[in-house]
């Protein structure tokens, strides 16, 4: 039986069904411009997914590492990572869950900045990344992927600093610019959470995700969510 107009549930029904009317027409219009990916649906949301629980960050010891196969490692404070020069980006986000989200709004750190500052200084033979997270969290990514203007070290989202379900107070974030089809496209889980580091390798490692089932690459557009089993 439907609910009548003075039931309390009444006004939130209408405003739902008024959201996943909207939702769908996006759907539509995101699958003509052919955005959205195989497999997946638009969101209106942002949903939160995590292993563990979610860290508590001290700013004052907080540090960013990168190390490996580097002509020099270092290790930068939160001060001296936000007076890096900074780049905002705007991207179609694709989670391995099978969620969209469309025109998302970043700012942060990109690779290539710190490459040019002489930050990031990998070795002839270096060819991958390996994010390192809080709480020993790990995805890889090829550098020649996480050197593309569609990877960034993300510290705020939509005009305000990330929020600690977001992963406060950096992330890697990765996905689709309109109009980009020479980049690669991968999966949102390849941008770490809480990053702390960059590991450069000579060789690919895997990380938590994909040595529990994930696909090694993540490309969007081939569906590659799961790998061997």
């Amino acid at each position: 039986m439907p609910y009548r107009p003075e039931h309390p549930l009444f006004n939130r029904l209408q405003k739902w069904r008024a959201q996943s009317k909207d939702r769908k027409a996006l759907e539509a219009d995101m699958r003509q411009q052919k955005r959205l990916p195989p497999g997946q649906r638009l969101t209106l949301k942002f949903p939160v997914l995590h292993i563990g629980r979610r860290p508590t960050i001290d700013l004052e010891t907080w540090s960013f590492k990168i190390w490996g196969a580097v002509e020099t490692p270092i290790k930068l404070t939160w001060q001296q990572f936000q007076a890096l020069p900074r780049t905002q980006l705007e991207i179609d986000l694709h989670c391995v869950t099978q969620w969209s989200k469309f025109d998302t709004t970043w700012e942060g750190v990109s690779l290539k900045t710190l490459r040019e500052h002489g930050l990031l200084t990998p070795t002839p033979d270096a060819t991958h990344i390996l994010q390192v997270a809080e709480g020993g969290y790990t995805t890889n990514l090829p550098l020649s992927v996480a050197m593309q203007d569609n990877f960034l070290l993300a510290t705020h989202f939509a005009g305000e600093p990330l929020t600690p379900e977001h992963g406060y107070p950096l992330r890697g974030v990765t996905g689709h610019i309109v109009g980009r089809h020479e980049l690669e496209d991968v999966y949102l889980w390849k941008g770490a959470k809480w990053l702390r580091g960059l590991k450069v390798m000579t060789k690919d490692q895997q990380g938590t995700w994909e040595v529990g089932g994930y696909h090694n690459e993540g490309n969007v557009w081939a569906e590659e969510r799961w790998g061997r089993r």
